[in-house]
């Protein structure tokens, strides 16, 4: 239980590897915040989470607005008196070649996925500066530091969460605020599960490891860098199985 007293707000909470962030927070005995825009699936999740032992609400926030977050970030405070742990998770993908990309695609992964880091960490910050003590975990990718074919939205703004992660680091430090980035590699979840069993296979042999990720594998990372790593920031941890070095 070693986040006992603690508040943790994951945003894209009600599945995957969010859940399974929050599902590990809280097993150290953090509350938490379930952030996520389908509000009913993030009640299931803020629910089975209360029966960990600790406190946990769901609230409906639409990270790439800025009223949207503020009003989440209201709503946590009234509950829980402060934020000490912040995981940006939301993340979207709309793939395609560069030259056939949609404008409107390009934009909203932007959004989704960076600009959402930026609101979340603007809005909470100031609660962890006045209270000294805070840790931010941003989740990047590994298509952030080595680039994919058909995602030059989702990879640049994987990499623009990895440039933020450090600026962020070192500016609130003197804080006591850590911010540090997770790239995971390829997770098995429900968008890797669509994949041919042909095209899994041979990611797996790209993979030293020999096998595909867990959301577990990066909900560990997580724990790790809130709970043991009072001496790490600015960081980017890679959890891809030895896929890119």
């Amino acid at each position: 239980m070693k986040l006992k007293g603690h508040v943790a707000f994951v945003t894209g909470a009600a599945q995957g590897i969010g859940k399974s962030i929050a599902e590990a927070l809280a097993k150290e005995g953090a509350d938490i915040i379930v952030s996520d825009i389908n509000i009913e699936l993030a009640k299931t999740t803020a629910n089975e989470i209360s029966g960990l032992g600790v406190r946990s609400i769901a609230v409906k926030t639409n990270v790439a607005e800025a009223s949207d977050v503020a009003a989440s970030v209201d709503q946590a405070v009234k509950e829980f008196g402060k934020i000490d742990i912040l995981v940006n998770n939301a993340g979207i993908t709309k793939d395609n070649l560069l030259i056939r990309m949609k404008d409107e695609d390009w934009d909203a992964v932007l959004s989704v996925n960076l600009r959402s880091m930026f609101l979340c960490t603007k809005a909470i910050a100031p609660l962890m500066m006045k209270n000294r003590w805070g840790r931010i975990v941003n989740i990047a990718s590994i298509v952030g530091e080595m680039g994919n074919f058909g995602q030059a939205n989702y990879s640049a703004a994987k990499a623009g969460a990895i440039g933020l992660t450090k600026t962020v680091a070192r500016e609130l430090a003197s804080r006591g605020v850590t911010c540090n980035a997770i790239a995971p590699g390829f997770i098995d979840t429900a968008m890797t599960q669509k994949l041919s069993d042909d095209v899994k296979k041979r990611l797996s042999e790209q993979i030293p490891l020999t096998r595909l990720g867990t959301p577990e594998d990066i909900a560990k990372a997580v724990v790790f860098l809130c709970a043991d790593a009072d001496y790490i920031t600015g960081q980017v941890i890679n959890v891809n199985g030895g896929m890119y070095m």
